[in-house]
């Protein structure tokens, strides 16, 4: 676990808080994930399964991809 996550606690988001937190359209998430899409960014957080037919994203992971767009 690195340090960051010491102060922040683990949550997972679902499809429309990503939406909301990067301020980018659902076809926007899904382009970014898809590695023949020439919108494809290999820094986006890969979703996870939390389920049979659900994915979610680290929070963290999510809040460090918009830090790194910064810099």
């Amino acid at each position: 676990m690195t340090s960051d996550l010491k102060n922040e606690s683990i949550k997972i988001l679902r499809l429309p808080e990503v939406i909301e937190t990067c301020g980018i359209s659902r076809s926007s998430v899904y382009e970014k994930l898809n590695p023949r899409s020439r919108r494809y960014d290999k820094d986006f957080p890969t979703p996870i399964k939390i389920g049979v037919s659900s994915v979610g994203w680290f929070q963290h992971e999510v809040h460090q991809w918009l830090l790194g767009k910064k810099a």
